[in-house]
């Protein structure tokens, strides 16, 4: 989790929320992605996206059975769904997201039992490092 919150710092120094995603497996990092929506203007470019495109890469695969998404943030509806797609064994956020987290907040995806795929979700790791540095972000804006 520290991965992701220096992730999602780099993303608060460019303008962007600061998210930050890594894909682990077998213990070992094999990608990792922070928010780059503003860079590239595209809704899009979510941490967790970021960092499947680079697992799906380094794999060779578009399937990660066995591989754990840690994220700073509680995945939105489009990652989450991304996620339980991409055949993730496991979910770790930090912090809930109350406005479009879909691991618990809103909804809670990865548990739906009418879905193909579910996948047990852990929170709460470094969460109030991960909400401060979401508070200070939006401070800033204001």
């Amino acid at each position: 989790m520290e991965r992701c919150l220096e992730l999602a710092r780099e993303a608060a120094a460019d303008g962007e929320v600061p998210v930050g995603a890594v894909v682990v497996l077998d213990g070992v990092e094999i990608a990792a992605g922070r928010n780059r929506c503003v860079a590239t203007k595209n809704p899009l470019a979510h941490a967790e996206i970021e960092a499947l495109t680079g697992a799906f890469a380094a794999t060779g695969d578009a399937r990660l059975p066995g591989a754990v998404l840690y994220c700073s943030l509680e995945p939105c509806f489009m990652c989450t769904g991304a996620l339980l797609h991409a055949r993730v064994s496991r979910i770790v956020f930090a912090t809930h997201d109350p406005k479009f987290g879909a691991c618990g907040s809103l909804a809670d995806l990865p548990a739906d039992p009418r879905l193909n795929h579910r996948c047990p979700v852990d929170h709460g790791l470094m969460g109030e490092e991960s909400a401060e540095l979401l508070r200070e972000f939006f401070r800033r804006l204001r």
